[in-house]
């Protein structure tokens, strides 16, 4: 038997230690080669670690949330054979302890029917008490007479009250008078009815991503003074293609509100540089970029991620639809690579149809702006003298004010605004 130390291996992008966010072994449990040991949290992504040996668990370097160093034992498996690589030396034989029993001599000499049992003492005898005073006669609440429907006084009977306690308001005693008296009486376990009930409190450790995305938004808020700028947008044309794009798309994939919006994005963002950059704080440089690396912001049972559409401004709607419902699933899933969630210039965040009718998105650090579309909903609108009924969204945008000014936000999202409207200018060159 040997066995053989696990150290976490670099992980690279000069990433200095790693967080434990999930085991999948226990200590005494077996593990195969190539079975998954750990999931570990870098600044970028989730990396699964595999086991090089098969052997059982014999340490495991610490509980999840803990961060482990790179270059430090993550888990020791005692292996079948001989070890190589980071190999401990074998614990010496240890002898198994004999299981030491007390023994009382002579006493497998004595059997149960040998045991004298003890001589009864008799009791003395008793002593006739005084007949006690007689006590006054006073009527129990229960013996008195209450008026109350059967299905009171089943419900008196199950909570255990004595209907002869309970105020009626009335000639009779109701709910109301049953529910009165458990409430101020502070009956402990009572529950109202129509009441919530309350919960345990849960603790929960705020570990992996969840933790990751804790620390990103609080310096993102504290470091960059942000301003919204909100604006309506009458997206009834755009809606009426987009039916039709998907009623005539054949075997592409069906076309959301989303992929209409990255083409106005991408359309409105040469005339504004200022939108599509970066801040770096430390070196006070602002670097704006020609393409457009749109973040997509996306909810997934760990929590926030941002994968990013390279070269967004080069696809068209049916190109962007197939990206975006490929990012969507692999970060859902777990399986976004590291390039994947990276180095992007702009992000967009949306919630469908659970937009609300504003937002205040918190800027993607460390970039300068994020965009949120809100829900459509259908209102009716003035056109002229006439009254008509317009779909409409209200579009959100956060900007960093130490790069962008707020003329700069307006003036980028009525550009916006202007192919929105007129969704033909999206498509026209």
């Amino acid at each position: 038997m040997a066995r053989y130390s696990f150290r976490l291996p670099d992980i690279g992008e000069g990433i200095a230690e790693a967080e434990i966010v999930a085991w999948h072994v226990k200590i005494g449990e077996r593990v195969e080669e190539d079975a998954q040991l750990a999931d570990m949290m870098t600044d970028k992504a989730t990396v699964e670690m595999e086991s090089p040996v098969s052997g059982i668990v014999v340490e495991l370097a610490g509980e999840v949330g803990d961060l482990i160093p790179i270059g430090s034992t993550l888990a020791v498996i005692e292996t079948d054979g001989d070890g190589d690589g980071e190999v401990e030396a074998p614990p010496a034989d240890t002898p198994v302890e004999e299981e030491i029993i007390a023994e009382t001599p002579g006493a497998e000499e004595v059997s149960v029917a040998e045991v004298a049992a003890p001589a009864p003492v008799a009791a003395p005898a008793p002593t006739p008490a005084p007949a006690p005073a007689p006590a006054p006669v006073v009527a129990p609440a229960h013996d008195r007479q209450v008026l109350a429907s059967p299905a009171v006084r089943a419900r008196a009977k199950d909570l255990g009250v004595d209907l002869g306690q309970v105020q009626a308001e009335g000639d009779r005693i109701r709910h109301s008078d049953l529910d009165a008296f458990l409430r101020y009486s502070g009956r402990q376990g009572y529950h109202a009815p129509g009441a919530s009930r309350a919960r345990a409190d849960e603790p929960v450790k705020v570990i992996g991503m969840r933790r990751k995305i804790a620390e990103n938004m609080a310096t993102a808020k504290r470091a960059i003074p942000h301003f919204t700028y909100v604006e309506e947008m009458d997206v009834t044309a755009l809606e009426d293609m987009r039916a039709d794009l998907n009623a005539n798309r054949g075997g592409r994939p069906k076309l959301t509100m989303l992929p209409f919006l990255i083409v106005a994005i991408c359309r409105t963002i040469p005339e504004f540089p200022m939108i599509n950059a970066r801040y770096d704080d430390e070196g006070g440089v602002v670097t704006r970029y020609g393409a457009v690396h749109l973040g997509m912001a996306t909810q997934t049972d760990a929590g926030l991620m941002v994968p990013v559409i390279r070269d967004a401004q080069d696809k068209n709607v049916w190109q962007l639809a197939s990206e975006i419902s490929r990012l969507a699933e692999a970060a859902r899933t777990g399986k976004a690579k590291v390039e994947e969630l990276t180095g992007g210039t702009l992000t967009v965040t949306s919630l469908g149809p659970l937009g609300g009718i504003a937002t205040t998105p918190v800027i993607n650090r460390p970039e300068v702006a994020i965009i949120g579309p809100n829900k459509i909903v259908e209102r009716p609108v003035f056109d002229g003298d006439d009254i008509r009924r317009a779909k409409l969204m209200n579009l959100s945008i956060s900007c960093d004010h130490r790069v962008v000014d707020g003329w700069d936000a307006a003036s980028y999202v009525q550009a916006l605004k202007k192919l929105i409207e007129t969704p033909v200018l999206l498509f026209a060159d």
